[in-house]
């Protein structure tokens, strides 16, 4: 190879693992929104935590497609994306969310800490968990989507007794060997999934907007959408759609 040809390889590379390393950044800047939605929870800033977090879930939702485009794992072997993307995940879907649910007031107070305790623990196993994926995208039990579950608990605001015992639940469904989908990857009707978990960011970032104040009818069909999101697979198996 000429002198000029190398430099122009060396070139390449070097903009090659630029643009990689930048990638990882955006991905590790969700740690740093996590940060900033955890400000806003010790003010008890709901709205505005909740804000934070629906933008650490827009990176986390578009990094991954841009590092797969850039092919990032090969063109940086040493640093694992995969490993940064499960550091942020905890952050801002696990820790931060365990931290608004516990200090929410919205809990019986005798088991407030324990579920706290119990969402950290949980969320923390599941990471560690290398079958909680799929081959075919599926996540393997409740995928630790407790930014969500603290979501519905500020807008729906249940009793006490009820809310505590359905995040409980939830903590169990992370051990129980259930398929959830992921929206976004999984091929049965991947389209119209895409489509409601656009339409459901769409209804939350409405509620954020309004303050968790919105008319029942806004309510009532985020619930619907979310349940669908969550326990399609399960639907899918009841009505024999499984196997059209």
């Amino acid at each position: 190879m000429s002198p000029q040809k190398s430099r122009k390889a060396q070139s390449v590379s070097v903009a090659r693992r630029t643009i990689a390393f930048t990638i990882h950044i955006f991905t590790a800047l969700g740690g740093a929104i996590a940060l900033l939605a955890l400000l806003e929870a010790v003010r008890e800033h709901w709205a505005q935590m909740f804000g934070w977090l629906g933008v650490a879930l827009l990176i986390d939702g578009i990094d991954g497609p841009i590092a797969r485009k850039f092919d990032v794992q090969r063109t940086l072997p040493n640093w694992s994306g995969d490993t940064l993307d499960l550091v942020v995940d905890f952050v801002t879907y696990v820790f931060v969310p365990a931290y608004a649910i516990t200090a929410s007031g919205l809990l019986i107070p005798v088991a407030t800490p324990l579920l706290g305790a119990a969402i950290v623990v949980s969320g923390a196993l599941y990471f560690a968990d290398k079958r909680m994926k799929g081959d075919d995208n599926h996540f393997r039990g409740f995928p630790a989507l407790w930014n969500a579950a603290a979501f519905y608990l500020f807008l729906l605001k249940p009793p006490a007794a009820i809310g505590s015992l359905l995040l409980a639940c939830l903590v169990v469904l992370t051990f129980v060997p259930i398929k959830f989908m992921h929206p976004l990857r999984t091929a049965r009707f991947r389209s119209f999934n895409i489509a409601a978990i656009f339409f459901w960011a769409t209804l939350a970032i409405i509620i954020v907007t309004m303050n968790f104040v919105v008319p029942p009818p806004i309510t009532i069909v985020f619930c619907i959408v979310g349940g669908y999101i969550m326990f399609s697979d399960t639907i899918i198996r009841m009505t024999g759609l499984a196997r059209t």
